[in-house]
């Protein structure tokens, strides 16, 4: 049982910024030496300065192995806390420096790859063209923001997510989080421009068995949906001829051949390629944007929020199969 901290006394006037930025380094790299090796100083020194900060606490924050350090349940409780204060502090100095210059600033974004390749190209040409002296980071994820993805979020390295689904983990509980949803997207099967299906009317799912198809792998959504459907309906899922989550290839065939697809409806919104007539039995899905709840957004990531709303519009709106980003919607 830890002894009762007085704040005024013990932390207030003991605890230093020093001791948390070493405490957290330890914490990313999982041992002493590698944490002294980042911060320029020696393993000893990052021993003391941890040893003076479990004093001041009282509890002890990290186990000691041979292979390494990581946290007590002690440690990861602090850990977490001075997360959240030192991106504070980083977000007053980004604040201030918005006080002086309104129109600067960072904003850090990930997104999965359907939306990375649909909505995000004209969102952020759109952003940049609003706000020049912005510095946009952005990383393209492997997964939707249901997953570990969100890990990022949690630990401020993200100021957001653009994400796909709901956002309900047996992991990590989403009642920290808070969800805005810009759109809702759908599967759609998609051929090329030139395509003898792009002329029809009306398709039915059957009519497409025995059609050459580029399909994603197994453990993807689409794939998953795109079964399911042709499930429902009592068909057999086409063969595929070419299996590849990369949408430059899926273009090049499908602009070029008779090849068939099935990809968000977000996606061939914002490409060449053209949404076929068939119905499809599965529910749409949610795109969100998705911050902490308890965070302060600067007022650079909220210019951003805004931005996205304006983008996507269109899509909300479930424009004409022939309709694009920036050209008017047919009646």
């Amino acid at each position: 049982m830890p002894r009762r901290i007085n704040w005024e006394s013990q932390i207030g006037r003991r605890m230093q910024l020093r001791q948390l930025h070493v405490f957290m380094a330890v914490i990313q790299h999982g041992s002493l030496a590698m944490a002294a090796r980042q911060l320029g100083v020696s393993t000893p020194t990052v021993s003391e300065v941890i040893a003076d900060l479990e004093h001041v606490v009282g509890v002890r924050l990290l186990d000691r192995s041979a292979k390494g350090v990581e946290p007590t349940r002690y440690g990861h409780t602090l850990h977490q806390r001075a997360l959240i204060a030192f991106d504070e502090l980083k977000q007053s100095i980004a604040d201030i420096e918005t006080l002086s210059d309104p129109t600067a600033g960072e904003i850090r974004i990930a997104c999965p790859l359907g939306i990375a390749f649909s909505i995000v190209p004209r969102l952020f040409e759109r952003f940049v063209n609003e706000n020049p002296k912005v510095v946009l980071h952005f990383d393209e994820v492997a997964t939707s923001a249901t997953t570990s993805d969100l890990r990022g979020l949690r630990e401020r390295r993200y100021d957001l997510i653009l994400g796909r689904g709901g956002l309900s983990t047996h992991e990590a509980p989403a009642k920290d989080l808070e969800i805005e949803t810009l759109f809702n997207d759908r599967l759609v099967i998609v051929a090329g421009a030139e395509s003898k299906w792009v002329r029809r009317r009306k398709i039915d799912l059957a009519d497409l068995v025995d059609e050459p198809w580029i399909m994603q792998e197994a453990e993807t959504g689409n794939y998953r949906l795109l079964a399911r459907a042709f499930q429902a309906r009592g068909l057999p899922l086409p063969n595929a001829n070419l299996v590849t989550l990369s949408m430059s290839v899926i273009t090049h065939f499908l602009d070029r051949g008779p090849y068939l697809t099935a990809i968000p409806y977000s996606v061939a919104f914002c490409s060449s390629l053209r949404a076929l007539p068939v119905d499809l039995p599965i529910a749409a899905w949610p795109v969100n944007v998705v911050t902490l709840r308890r965070r302060i957004l600067s007022p650079v990531a909220e210019r951003f929020i805004r931005c996205a709303r304006e983008v996507v519009r269109p899509l909300g709106e479930r424009p004409a199969r022939s309709a694009r980003f920036g050209a008017p919607t047919s009646s």
